[in-house]
């Protein structure tokens, strides 16, 4: 994978803003926003932790990322030569920076602005925060979150949809009826609106949740 500074795609940073400090931090956080190209990207991948992530479509039809880092906590971002975009989560911390408590809660969020219906795959993972979606669709759709919710509105694949949550539950709307899908769920500790198993197709819906519940409901 070769890495890309935020320069090199297109970072728009216009003046440098600053987001509160959290009890304990020593430096504050620098809001920045990403910008790709679509002709670029196939697909997404984001793995970090710590950090809510909110899903909605490009006004523009163009890549767009959200956040705020510092010198010990930021990202690394990078396009593959096959075009996946990915973005992991990267820590300079000492253990001394851990002492007084996590970031501001505007330092923690991720905003995704992406093509409505382009990429191939959005692979998303995060840990003690929720991830939502508005009014999305995509190849295939994977989400898995420990310690938080998903939530959506309107979700829509061609493919799969595949969301995982542990200590935290599963709600929305999907595109179509549920005989559009076939249907995987297991749920521990919890209750859910879907059947174990359903025969359909020729999408895929697989759900897995521990000590949550899943309420999933479907628009058609």
């Amino acid at each position: 994978m070769k890495k890309i500074s935020w320069l090199a795609l297109c970072a728009l940073l216009g003046a440098a803003v600053l987001v509160g400090c959290g009890a304990g931090e020593s430096e504050p956080f620098e809001e920045k926003t990403y910008t790709a190209q679509t002709e670029q990207v196939r697909e997404v991948r984001l793995d970090v932790r710590d950090r809510s992530i909110e899903v909605s479509a490009s006004e523009d039809g163009q890549i767009h990322i959200g956040c705020a880092e510092n010198s010990k906590e930021y990202y690394e971002i990078g396009v593959s030569e096959d075009g996946v975009l990915e973005m992991t989560a990267a820590s300079d911390k000492s253990w001394t920076d851990y002492i007084g408590g996590k970031a501001a809660a505007g330092s923690r969020k991720i905003t995704l602005r992406l093509p409505q219906a382009q990429l191939s795959a959005l692979a998303l993972y995060t840990t003690n925060e929720n991830v939502t979606f508005s009014d999305f669709s995509a190849g295939r759709i994977t989400v898995s979150v420990n310690g938080g919710d998903i939530q959506f509105d309107c979700l829509d694949v061609e493919e799969k949809l595949d969301l995982q949550v542990k200590n935290g539950g599963i709600s929305g709307t999907a595109a179509g009826s549920q005989s559009d899908y076939a249907v995987t769920c297991a749920v521990k500790k919890g209750e859910s609106t879907l059947p174990a198993e359903a025969d359909g197709g020729p999408k895929q819906l697989a759900v897995s949740a521990n000590n949550g519940d899943v309420n999933i409901r479907f628009a058609g």
